[in-house]
Parts: C-alpha cells; structure tokens; sequence
C-alpha cells in the first residue's frame, strides 16, 4: 500500500490518456502541490508535459495549437474558473479530471459553458491527502474528501474503527462511511479474504509525541529546518550560497536521503563523511588529463552522474551541517535527554530539578523552556508535588513572551488527563506496567530514543487482536475475527515524523501486516503549538491563518 506511488500512477494515466504531442497542465495551488510531491520536473517532461500552468493566474497566453490536462479539486472556485476558461478557451483540447467526486449540476453547468465542444473528457482522479482540525461543516467535508480518495487511490473498501474519547473521530468516521455507502459502486473493489480496516485516531490522546526533539534525520530535518511539499528553506542558513538557499528532499529521487531517513543522527555523520570520500574518489581529474579523444569522451560521458552526485553532496553536507550547528547553538543533547526523561520516566524529585537547572541556563532557547515545562505539566498534571506554579514563574523570568507561557496551560487543556482516552502517562494494565518494569530494568541503549509514540501500542495491540472495542469501536455491526492485514491510520490534528518511523518499523518486523500512516498535517513542535492554541480558542486571528495556510501547503 504505497499511496505516493499510486497518485503517480493516477497522474501518469492522466497524461497518457490525452495521447501523445505537446500538453499543458493546468492546476490550483494544493494540485500543483500533490503533482510536485511525487514528480520531478524532468520526469513530467519527459511524458511531453512542456509548460505548468494555474487555473486562477490573469495572465496566461491564448495556445490554441496545444492540449490542455486539467488536474483540479472541485471546488466551487474552481469550478467558477473552469467554467470562464470554457467560454474562452485558450486551449485546443481540454482534458478534465478532478481530485474527487463532482456533483452532476456541476458537470451540466460545465457542459452548458462548453459551446466551442473544447472538453474531449471529464473524470474523478481520487488523490487528494486531508487537511483541518475543528470540524466546521467545511473542514469536516474536506478531510473526509481526502479520506475517501486515498481509499479510492488504494482501492480499499475498509471496515471502520475509531477512537471513542473523541467526538471528532467518529463523526469522521461516520462521514467516511456515509461516502462510503453514497457511492458503493466506486468502493466495489475485488473482495480480500480479510478486510482492510481503517482506524481514526486524534492528536489529543498523544500531545507528549509532537513536543519532543527528534534524532533520525527525516524528522531532524522537519523539527529544526522544516519541511514543506518535500523542501527546506535554508535563506536565513549563515553565510549560505545562493543555489543552497532551498533545497529539495525527495526519498524518490534521492537515494542517499531515501537510505537515511531513519537512521540517527551520529550515523547520519558518519553516512556524509562515506559520501564525502566516494565522491572525492569518482571526481573528474584535471583538464590537464584529458589527453585523447576517449579521455575526453568518457569525461563528457561521467559529468552528469558526477554533477548529480556534486549536487547531492552539498545539499546533504549543508543541511547536516546546519542541524549540527543548532544542535551546539540550543544545546539540544541536553535539553532532549531531559525531554526523554519527562517522557518516560516517573521520578518526579529528579524531574523537578532537571527541569529547574535547564531553564536557568540562558542558551536553552525560548521554544525549549517552554516545551520542558510542557512536559512536566503533562506527565505530572496531577502528582500532589507538582510545581508548575514555580515553573511558570522561572519562565516570567527568563522574560518568555506571555504567549509562550499561555501555550503551557493550552497544551494541558488539549491532551491533559481529562481530554485522553488512552493512558499515556501511567499503564494500568499488567502487560504495560510489566514492560515497563523491565525497560527501566535493563536500561536503553540510546538515551535520547528512549520514547516510543502511544500509536505504537496501539496498532501492536490491532495487530495481536487485543485492541478494545471499548476503547476503539467498530463502525457498524461488524468486527474483524482474523489479524488485520492492510491497515490505514489516520490521524486528526496530524502525524509526526517519529510515528513514520514506528510504522516503518512495523511494517518491516511483521509479515503480513500493511500499514499506511495520514494525518491531517506533517507536526512539528512549532506547527502542533500553533495548533493546539487554535483549538483551545486562543489563537489569534493571524495565527488562524497561519494555520490554514500550512494546511494547504503541507504533505
């Protein structure tokens, strides 16, 4: 279940459809972003795809002696462009497809628009990820849209399980399945002997994962650097060079990035300096070397690979550079060993004080004070020592901004004992408190991996056919008897990097299980507080939008 090989797969017979010559694709701002995903622009080249166009820019040119493919959502604005594009065409031929389900008044209103008969083809191309985290009517719509087209993409027809101490999962769950049964002739897929399931889970049952500093490079890079549609931008990068300012990570069209993703950051040190050499290995020599004819044709023949690989060493050694320079720069070792402690360990005498030392120390950067004391509120919200009062104070001190100090109270009411379903702090049953007996028994061997996401145990215990039905109810009267096997988790309020990893993970140490992870956003530390702020209500209005834009923005 590769849901980025099966969009290309769906784009790619979207422009073979169109049959061959010079085509123009023509897209909105969140299509342009799923093209861009799973596409290089040499590779969309290559399928004779010239000139990338938005259906809502003035001022494109009239091109009559070419086709147009449309990739759109249908949204009423885009249907509104659609349709003034159709009385004016621009283009010789127009291939229609949409992200997801069209109404028929739009496609007869589309139809009335067609009076030159431009429209060779209109379809339902299902691809699109999910966005949104209040359900208003719109966000509710939206994400379930996304839903049902990776369903769609994947061609699962799944039995529905979500998380019962969220109201928000199963009114999803229910719009899923009402789309579902509205269109049972699309979802009428080949019958498997087990059905897959699709599990909807909700941030606030795990508010502990998005705060904590990351060390495989994939979520490293998102943490510290950020990444959107695959891109980092490196301009504010000391003293860096201007063909460096952003850069693309793209584990399809780099295999050093692909090899690494989850490896941990000392490893990743050790991966750049192998580069580093083979590249100084295979380098071209000096002019002076190319004596022959065939010294010079197997230069020219060796300089694109060598070019490709100069490109992916600098890319690769500027941004581990750049993580290792903030490592040092926020003292991130220590404030993450801390961190991995309030995750994971019950020692509130030694916590306390940990936490104290750390925010007295004036090169711990704002966002971690404040991330630390996030911690120790949710881990001992309710000890009878707690110091959070004092805490609170220490960090008035230090002069964090008001709003910092009122993300520490939001972050408890969002994911605090009261809100989770789960018992993420402290296990009450015999197995958990067992394997956390031993844990702590036999140590770690990294200090700062020690914490594993709830979404661990809890598609473990899927997996072993112990997760509760009290906890995680069907949808409907009908319930899995055998093991699942294609299992799709999505995630209200987003997924993180570091829960990538746990169903990597999953996926290579049990046979027979699939397992795909969605969200409705990528979080890091910095997009879950502005995420948390909108849904406690207090956010202000440039803080919504800043939100709805990284929603439109991020895979």
């Amino acid at each position: 279940m590769n849901v980025t090989l099966a969009v290309k797969q769906y784009i790619s017979k979207m422009i073979e459809s169109s049959g061959p010559g010079m085509k123009v694709l023509l897209m909105d701002k969140e299509t342009t972003s799923i093209v861009s995903v799973v596409y290089t622009q040499s590779e969309i080249l290559q399928k004779e795809v010239y000139l990338f166009e938005r259906i809502d820019s003035q001022s494109r040119d009239s091109m009559k002696h070419l086709k147009v493919i449309c990739f759109l959502r249908p949204t009423k604005e885009n249907v509104q462009h659609l349709i003034q594009e159709l009385r004016r065409p621009k283009y010789s031929v127009y291939f229609i497809y949409f992200s997801n389900v069209i109404s028929k008044s739009e496609i007869k209103v589309l139809a009335e628009a067609d009076e030159q008969e431009v429209v060779a083809e209109v379809q339902c191309i299902s691809l699109f990820v999910c966005q949104g985290r209040s359900w208003e009517p719109s966000m509710l719509s939206r994400c379930t849209q996304g839903l049902t087209s990776v369903l769609l993409a994947l061609k699962k027809c799944p039995m529905i399980r979500y998380q019962l101490s969220s109201d928000m999962s199963k009114r999803l769950a229910e719009s899923v399945k009402q789309i579902i049964t509205k269109e049972y002739e699309l979802f009428d897929f080949r019958k498997t002997e087990v059905p897959p399931l699709l599990l909807i889970l909700d941030r606030s049952d795990d508010a502990i994962t998005p705060l904590l500093n990351q060390w495989t490079y994939q979520a490293m890079v998102h943490e510290l650097l950020g990444l959107n549609n695959n891109r980092i931008d490196l301009s504010r990068v000391p003293g860096i060079s201007k063909d460096l300012k952003e850069v693309v990570l793209s584990a399809e069209n780099d295999e050093f990035y692909a090899n690494n993703l989850y490896l941990n950051f000392g490893e990743i040190g050790t991966n750049i300096k192998n580069l580093m050499e083979d590249f100084q290995k295979k380098r071209p020599k000096g002019q002076e070397k190319l004596e022959s004819i065939s010294d010079m044709k197997a230069f020219v023949d060796n300089y694109p690979q060598f070019k490709k690989m100069s490109g992916t060493v600098s890319k690769h050694v500027t941004v581990v550079g750049e993580l290792s320079r903030l490592v040092s720069e926020r003292k991130l070792m220590e404030v993450s060993e801390v961190e991995q402690e309030l995750a994971c360990q019950n020692d509130h005498s030694n916590a306390q004080q940990v936490v104290r030392r750390l925010l007295q120390n004036p090169r711990i950067s704002e966002l971690d004070a404040v991330r630390l004391v996030m911690l120790y509120a949710l881990r001992y919200e309710r000890h009878s020592s707690s110091i959070l009062p004092s805490l609170m104070e220490d960090l008035n001190r230090r002069g964090v901004s008001e709003r910092h100090r009122r993300m520490v109270q939001a972050v408890v009411e969002y994911g605090g004992k009261r809100i989770r379903g789960s018992d993420l702090i402290t296990p009450t049953d015999a197995v958990s408190i067992t394997k956390q007996f031993f844990k702590g028994l036999k140590g770690v061997e990294n200090v700062y991996t020690q914490h594993q996401p709830l979404l661990h145990d809890t598609l473990d215990q899927l997996i072993k056919g112990r997760l509760k039905d009290s906890q995680f109810p069907y949808l409907g009267a009908s319930s899995l008897r055998d093991r699942p096997q294609d299992i799709m988790v999505f995630i209200i309020g987003g997924a993180t990097y570091e829960e990538a990893l746990t169903v990597y993970n999953l996926n290579r140490n049990t046979p027979g299980v699939r397992i795909v992870l969605g969200g409705s956003t990528i979080q890091n530390t910095k997009s879950f507080l502005e995420e948390v702020m909108l849904a406690t209500g207090q956010s202000s209005g440039s803080d919504r939008s800043q939100v709805a834009s990284r929603h439109s923005n991020r895979r």
